[in-house]
């Protein structure tokens, strides 16, 4: 659209606030602004010569103009951000975040299990969050779940279940991780309490489960009751150092927001604290991608609004380096010294470090996975192979010989994602004579999970079997004698067309080739090939392992060894004639080997 073109029809855009939309020649909506005089604004982008040519590209193709007159700046901004959310165009800046979040879900059910997803259903439960990193959620549910015990069973606790006595208490009741509702011998109003407990204590309030703590530790200890009161001890202690952990501003900052700032001339790299009675609760880094290079001042308000969406924030200050505009219900401060300065130049400091790890990275052309990259991938890799538990840590096994010698079998560990080397383990073959994978698989995975058993070490969650139907049912095998089956989950990985087999199933799972999930189990394999192969290939050229022609009495190494040179494998050389073996060793060794192999 040319400035004589935008001339004729500029008498009918009021000098009203609103939000204006501008569309291109296929009606699609490519840029949305929001503005306090329509006619103002909208006039500025044909008035001026434009520093950025991204700008003069978006005039250029600009061929219509929509605007929607609000009755406050306030309602132009939620506005401009629902359509920016529904039409995504492309010269506004990226506020939309294809990251799931996780959340803790207190579930909207008697008796209700507290747990983290990243799936918000509509069925009347509470989701508090999100959390910016599923590990620290499973962290504070793992601190949760040792001070307020409570149940992880998916059992229908309905009082009429109960009534019935249909169930029996489990595991988790008799290590005192729960108090049995599901054979009553828990309350509903007890249950509810610690559930409650669990919300303040997400809130940065636990002094009242303190108290309630501290008055039971002094009755046992009254009652001589002392295990029970050291027990109750340890939890107020958790509590307090669970809390402590999260304060780093004075206690009277309540219901505050701190945005940290920093840009350049094509992004604007964000750093949101969320503080709740002197707990910061949330902390989160993003980039955005400035499409129209626009002052960071002109497009924080945007972010800001979409933080305060995402993190469902009420508070009721935000603290700020430069000042905006924001027309919402809440004091905007740029503090000048004192805490709220110091919480600010920390946030700042936050959104330098990822400014300067982007650009550390492009210059190194580096793209490598963050923590919460790869907690997604392990999420995405629990739900593609329908695993009951978060598979954090991994092992996988592989045997290694060659042609029935040197039998070998390497292990390599995954913990996080990433490779744990220190965990890596070596196995020479004690049990098995000649080339039987699955004799070797199974002495391999029985020794590795019956020593962490006896030295009462974790336990992976996932246990991958490189090989078919074969491999996995002799691995399975080690597991059933240990009694470790139900408690591992464990899969077979077969190499041609990447099958995936699971106990019990007579059909292989097959993901798409280049799923995420099947790429971090193809490098697990592919570490543990290059792992035990290596440790086969040191151990034949040591000499460690002895060949079949050293068993004969009378034939050194180096005989084995000049034999083996000469006839290339011992096969061959028990099909050698008399003449040919005196050619090579002389008479007497040759008549030693040739009376062996001919010797019925």
């Amino acid at each position: 659209m040319t400035k004589e073109e935008f001339s004729n029809i500029a008498p009918s855009v009021p000098h009203e606030p609103g939000v204006y939309q501008y569309f291109n020649d296929n009606k699609e909506v490519i840029y949305v602004g929001k503005a306090k005089n329509l006619r103002k604004r909208v006039a500025s982008y044909f008035s001026q010569n434009h520093r950025f040519t991204k700008t003069e590209r978006l005039v250029n193709e600009l061929v219509d103009i929509k605007f929607t007159i609000v009755n406050s700046e306030y309602d132009a901004l939620l506005l401009e951000n629902t359509l920016i959310k529904k039409y995504r165009p492309k010269y506004n800046i990226a506020l939309k975040d294809d990251k799931s979040y996780p959340h803790i879900v207190i579930k909207n059910e008697n008796f209700p299990r507290v747990f983290l997803t990243r799936k918000k259903i509509k069925d009347g439960s509470e989701y508090i969050g999100p959390f910016t990193s599923a590990f620290a959620v499973r962290e504070i549910l793992k601190f949760l779940r040792r001070s307020l015990p409570l149940r992880t069973c998916n059992l229908n606790l309905a009082p009429a279940q109960i009534a019935k006595k249909k169930y029996k208490a489990c595991l988790q009741y008799h290590i005192g991780n729960c108090k049995a509702p599901c054979i009553g011998l828990q309350t509903e109003e007890d249950y509810d309490w610690h559930v409650s407990q669990i919300k303040d204590v997400l809130k940065g309030k636990n002094t009242e489960l303190e108290k309630v703590y501290k008055k039971q530790m002094m009755a046992y200890a009254d009652d001589l009751q002392f295990e029970k009161a050291e027990l109750l001890k340890k939890k107020i202690f958790e509590i307090k150092n669970y809390n402590r952990r999260s304060i780093v501003v004075n206690t009277k900052l309540d219901n505050t927001e701190v945005v940290g700032v920093q840009s350049n001339a094509d992004r604007v790299y964000v750093n949101y604290l969320m503080i709740l009675q002197g707990n910061i609760v949330h902390s989160f880094s993003q980039a955005f991608t400035k499409e129209l290079g626009e002052p960071d001042a002109d497009v924080l308000p945007q972010i800001i609004l979409s933080l305060r969406e995402k993190f469902n924030s009420t508070c009721k200050e935000i603290i700020l380096p430069f000042e905006i505009h924001l027309p919402i219900d809440a004091m905007l401060r740029i503090p000048k010294a004192g805490d709220r300065k110091k919480l600010l130049d920390m946030s700042v400091k936050n959104a330098k470090h990822l400014l300067n790890e982007e650009k550390r990275k492009s210059i190194l052309h580096i793209k490598e996975k963050t923590t919460e990259d790869l907690e997604e991938l392990l999420d995405q890799l629990q739900d593609d192979l329908s695993l009951p538990f978060y598979p954090s840590h991994i092992e996988c096994f592989d045997n290694s010989n060659f042609q029935g010698s040197y039998p070998v079998a390497g292990m390599v560990c995954f913990k996080g994602g990433m490779p744990s080397k220190k965990d890596y383990r070596r196995y020479n073959i004690k049990t098995v004579v000649g080339a039987d994978d699955f004799a070797s698989m199974r002495e391999v995975v029985f020794r590795r999970y019956s020593r962490l058993l006896h030295e009462k070490q974790d336990l992976p969650q996932l246990v991958v079997i490189d090989g078919g139907k074969g491999q996995l049912n002799s691995a399975i095998d080690a597991l059933q004698e240990l009694e470790l089956m139900g408690k591992i989950n464990i899969i077979g990985l077969a190499k041609n067309i990447e099958e995936i087999f699971f106990p019990g199933d007579k059909d292989s799972l097959q993901l798409p080739y280049e799923s995420e999930s099947l790429k971090l189990l193809r490098r697990i394999r592919d570490e543990v090939h290059r792992f035990g192969i290596t440790f086969h290939r040191n151990k034949r050229s040591k000499g460690i392992i002895k060949n079949e022609l050293e068993d004969i009495k009378g034939i050194g190494k180096e005989t084995a060894k000049t034999l083996l040179k000469k006839f290339k494998s011992v096969k061959k050389v028990k099909a050698a004639t008399l003449c040919e073996l005196e050619m090579e060793l002389g008479k007497s060794k040759a008549k030693l080997i040739f009376d062996h192999y001919s010797s019925p």
